[in-house]
């Protein structure tokens, strides 16, 4: 959801980012769609930086040789506006700067084999650490300073999916593949609820939620 709560965005496995505008609640949503609210990016591996009301929305783009791999899930980081945290399939993730579009630090999240893969990567709301949510189970806390794990945890019975925090940075909200959605108090990184609100299809089950932005509420979404 955007901010202002007025725009929605879309990821889809034709390779598209769709921007989409809130219809008004008086007004029919399934009618006629506007092609002037779309903005797209390519999945051809690099990671990129739009502004969708710009004439150029295209900003920044980076891993332009696939260097680093595939991206499976980037993030601005909120202590510092001039960087974005990215995740790879090949098991990296890296800080980049924004004005440079250089990478500036390599967080330590790779297993041995380097063959681990990242789901989701989320930036702490308040102070300089990553959250990565992984598909062995396992959601690890990193320090952007330092690049060091300073906290790593099986979260859930099956692979971490998603991940949100709120605002204030008190929670931690994760999804999985076992169905559940778990809340987690931040400060001491332990769970306080479960809500095991679906079943499994073809393996799978939650594969995204979202925090609204304007009452904090948490949804989720499967795949049907």
């Amino acid at each position: 959801m955007g901010e202002d709560g007025d725009s929605c965005y879309s990821g889809g496995l034709d390779g598209t980012v769709r921007c989409w505008k809130m219809p008004d609640l008086n007004v029919d949503p399934y009618d006629n769609y506007d092609p002037g609210i779309e903005s797209s990016c390519s999945a051809d591996g690099t990671i990129r930086i739009w502004d969708p009301q710009n004439s150029s929305p295209c900003l920044s783009v980076f891993n332009k040789e696939r260097e680093h791999g595939t991206p499976t899930s980037v993030a601005f980081v909120a202590t510092d506006p001039n960087q974005v945290v990215v995740s790879f399939d090949g098991g990296e993730t890296l800080l980049y700067d924004l004005n440079t579009e250089q990478s500036t630090t390599a967080l330590e999240t790779q297993t041995k084999d380097g063959s681990e893969l990242i789901n989701r990567v989320v930036s702490h709301p308040s102070e300089p650490v990553s959250i990565t949510a992984h598909e062995n189970r396992t959601i690890r806390f990193l320090d952007n300073k330092t690049g060091k794990v300073v906290h790593s945890m099986v979260a859930h019975l099956d692979a971490v999916t998603c991940l949100t925090t709120d605002p204030k940075g008190t929670y931690l909200i994760s999804g999985s593949h076992d169905c559940s959605v778990r809340l987690w108090m931040l400060d001491n990184r332990t769970c306080v609820q479960e809500i095991t609100a679906h079943r499994k299809k073809h393996d799978e089950a939650i594969h995204d939620h979202y925090r609204h932005s304007e009452s904090y509420k948490i949804n989720w979404a499967k795949r049907d």
